[in-house]
Formats: C-alpha cells, structure tokens, sequence
C-alpha cells in the first residue's frame, strides 16, 4: 500500500470505540461487581481490567505504563485491586465481560461469517504489531488467543490500540513532555475540555503548574491556549504516533484493511447507538485529525 501513515490514524477512530465499549458497558460492570469491586465509578475496576496483563504490577509500573494518569489515583487501586481478585482471575472475567458486552450488542449478528472474517483480519494486523518497548502491547499480544470471533477481534483491537499508546508515550517523552504536560498541551489545541482530563487525577495545582511550565516554553498562552508552537508539537507528536503505529496496516496491505474497516462499520454504529460513550473522551477521537505531510 502506498506509504500513509495517517491511515494508522483513521483505522484506530474507527476501531477504538468497538474496544473502549468495554469501560461503559453494563454487562462489565456486573463482571466487575462480582469480582467483589466498587462500581460506583468506574475507576476501580478501570486499572484492574487495563493492569491485569502486566500480571501483579505495583502503582509505579502502571504509573509508567499508564503514562497520564497521576501516580497518586493509580496509588488507589494498585495494587490493592490484587488483593480483591488476582491477575489470572481478572483476566477470566474480562473475557466473560466481552463475551456478555458483544452478545447484547450483536445479538444473533454474533455468529455472522462478517464477524469471522472482520476477526481474522484484526488478528493478522495485531500479529504484525512489533512489541519492542511497548509494555502494555507486549502484555497483551502475551495472553492467549480467545477462540471466538467476537473475543478475537476485541482482543486484536486491544493489542493494536495499547501499541498505539506505548508508542504514543515514546513521543511524548522524546518531545519533552511529562504525564501532566501531555495532558495540558493536548487539552490546550481543543482535544477535550480541561474538565475531561480532570479524570486522569491531576490536582488543580499540579494542572496549573503544569501550564505555566509550558507556557515558560512558548506552548501555550496565558490563558492555556496553544500557540503557534505549541500546536506544531502536538501536530508533530501525532504524526510520530501515526509512523509508530502503521506497521500493521503496512503488512495488512491496503485492501485487507480497507475491507476490516468496511465490515466493523456495522459494529461501530451499534456501539454509537448505544448512548453508553461518552460525548469527549481523552484519547482526542473525533477531534484530532491527521495534519497533512
């Protein structure tokens, strides 16, 4: 396929939300709740369900892996969320979680040969995924491969986007940017409200300190507005995101990812549908495109 890496860009928007369904979905929740974890938010059981492949890691390895959230929130549940139900016991119920999630959301559609054949095209494009320092996708792509088409395809699309994010945080720190800072600058060219990034657990005065250590570089105004420069830094973060993530569509080629993108566009609507996904999120889909090259 010819070089475009932005392609990585437009595959992920499509594919994210039928994986991160999973942090709003009901029928998790109720998996989460029996593991024995408050449901109140979703915080609690969030760092189980992400954390558990990397096996009982303390707060400072999911702190490093996690990358934007503050130590002190991943310090709340890590590694007390070990004491409520183990690694290999989180995993088991992740996996019955999608199975409930995807079953109520495809209904008899969960048996479709377009599902099979959607399935076997994001496990070929994960298994290209190089996991060379990336933690969190080398963890994953670990586990074993769930028989099932639904769960195969949700746990391609996991390895994909957490090789993504691995390689997303390379970026930022090669940029300079700490976990704070990379929050501030993303919210600082329009990714999401200031109030949405509220959820990772920076304090209004680690924010604001943040801020002025940006804006002492030119980064942002006075008032958190990105600059000039400060958008070219964004701008230049996500396109070494989209180089570091496009190697699975390259081996993929063009047509086979065309035609996964064509088959998970039914699923992508039923997930929209249902109302259960946020209006902003803190990843920027939907609202960071690819900047021309």
């Amino acid at each position: 396929m010819a070089e475009d890496p932005g392609f990585a860009r437009q595959m992920w928007h499509q594919l994210e939300p039928l994986h991160a369904l999973f942090w709003y979905s009901p029928e998790v929740f109720a998996e989460a709740r029996g593991l024995g974890h408050d449901v109140e938010t979703r915080w609690p059981s969030y760092f189980a369900w992400r954390a558990a492949p990397l096996g009982a890691a303390g707060s400072r390895a999911v702190s490093a892996a996690f990358y934007s959230f503050s130590p002190r929130m991943v310090a709340e549940h890590i590694p007390a969320a070990w004491t409520i139900a183990p690694p290999d016991r989180v995993l088991d119920a992740r996996m019955r979680a999608v199975d409930a999630m995807y079953r109520a959301l495809l209904g008899d559609g969960i048996g479709a040969p377009d599902l099979a054949e959607a399935a076997e095209l994001a496990r070929a494009a994960a298994e290209a995924a190089s996991t060379a320092g990336r933690p969190l996708a080398a963890a994953n792509a670990d586990l074993p491969w769930p028989d099932e088409p639904h769960l195969a395809l949700w746990h391609a699309i996991g390895i994909l986007r957490e090789q993504r994010g691995d390689g997303h945080v390379a970026a930022l720190l090669t940029r300079g940017l700490d976990p704070v800072e990379a929050l501030v600058s993303f919210a600082a060219v329009g990714a999401a409200s200031v109030e949405t990034f509220a959820s990772r657990g920076w304090t209004d005065e680690e924010w604001a300190a943040a801020r002025d250590r940006l804006a002492s570089r030119g980064l942002v105004d006075a008032d958190g507005a990105a600059t000039d420069r400060g958008r070219e830094l964004r701008d230049d973060i996500e396109r070494t995101t989209d180089d570091l993530a496009y190697e699975p569509w390259r081996t993929l080629g063009a047509a086979k990812a065309d035609r996964l993108a064509q088959l998970t566009m039914p699923i992508l609507v039923k997930v929209l549908e249902t109302g259960l996904m946020p209006a902003q999120n803190t990843l920027g889909i939907g609202k960071v495109q690819a900047p021309s090259r």
